[in-house]
């Protein structure tokens, strides 16, 4: 069974900076698939980012693109998701995953149990 545990969420004002992590623990983290998502109230869950499986890649939304970078070390089984210039719409939930591919929600086995980013104008 893999657990994900997410800490670094907040409160900040538009335009600081928040860095997330996601830290796995139960399975070998390298080898899957793994992103980040969110929610806003009363939207669906949406990609941000995530690695394809291995990790060779990484693929981001359009709307955080050049703002938002995630990586990952495998040493400490954990993964980040470095977000600058914050934008009140980016006020989220924001969940890491395992096991799944790309931006396809549905494939995702594994979860966290999410972190709250509120961004203030």
């Amino acid at each position: 069974q893999v657990q994900l545990v997410e800490s670094g969420g907040g409160l900040v004002q538009a335009g600081a900076s928040l860095r997330l992590s996601c830290t796995a623990s139960g399975r070998t983290f390298s080898s899957g698939g793994m992103g980040w998502f969110r929610q806003a109230p009363g939207k669906e869950r949406e990609f941000v980012a995530g690695f394809s499986r291995g990790g060779g890649s990484t693929y981001y939304a359009d709307s955080v693109k050049g703002r938002f970078t995630i990586s990952r070390d495998n040493t400490k089984n954990t993964m980040y998701l470095q977000m600058n210039s914050l934008k009140p719409e980016d006020t989220a939930v924001y969940y890491c995953a395992a096991g799944g591919v790309g931006a396809i929600r549905t494939t995702y086995d594994y979860w966290g149990q999410g972190t709250q980013v509120t961004v203030s104008s």
